[in-house]
């Protein structure tokens, strides 16, 4: 599989201009924020260096936690916004004991296998509170492979059948609210937003 980590450290700074900005998310972001009432604290997982999702939850007063595995891309956040938490590591490896009001996973969980991806519904359950809310990307088939690219250099992408994560939702205490495939007016993403009931 395609060193991922090493791809996004190697082309932080490029990503970073070009994410820097960016409102074509703002939509999801403002829903899910709804989703979640009286939410406070954000998990933002596969932060990369705060822009624009980080951003736009310290702007509105949430106490913001970024994770990504590059540290190059933490550091950015991190000199940007120093008085928010920014921790390195896998996110199949997650484990804060904190449950949030909001965790967004945007263009990060679909980097993994369907296997790992599996593996995540528990974690985000256990990092989500009976409330919050969830909002992550997605692909409509399941497979992996070649996912486009990174300034030049090859991507992977993965994903589950749009069933699957629907089924991976409900056996995990979670309510889809939004379900929007392919949106022409966010970059043709697929887009999960999901309340946790239970």
């Amino acid at each position: 599989m395609v060193d991922l980590r090493a791809l996004y450290t190697k082309h932080a700074a490029a990503f970073d201009e070009l994410r820097t900005g960016s409102t074509m998310e703002q939509p999801y972001l403002e829903r899910v924020a709804r989703t979640a009432e009286g939410a406070e604290r954000m998990l933002d997982l596969g932060c990369g260096s705060s822009e624009p999702i980080a951003r736009f939850f310290i702007e509105r007063g949430y106490a913001v936690t970024g994770f990504d595995f590059s540290r190059t891309m933490l550091g950015i956040a991190r000199r940007r916004h120093p008085d928010m938490t920014w921790i390195a590591g896998d996110m199949r490896a997650l484990a804060l004991a904190t449950a949030f009001d909001v965790l967004i996973a945007w263009d990060s969980f679909f980097h993994l296998s369907p296997e790992d991806q599996r593996g995540m519904f528990p974690i985000f359950r256990d990092h989500v509170r009976v409330g919050g809310a969830l909002l992550f990307t997605s692909g409509t088939e399941e497979g992996g492979g070649d996912g486009g690219d990174l300034f030049g250099d090859t991507l992977y992408h993965g994903s589950l059948a749009t069933a699957e994560y629907a089924e991976q939702l409900d056996r995990h205490g979670f309510d889809v609210v939004d379900h929007r495939v392919s949106d022409p007016e966010c970059g043709y993403h697929t887009i999960w937003t999901a309340k946790r009931t239970r």
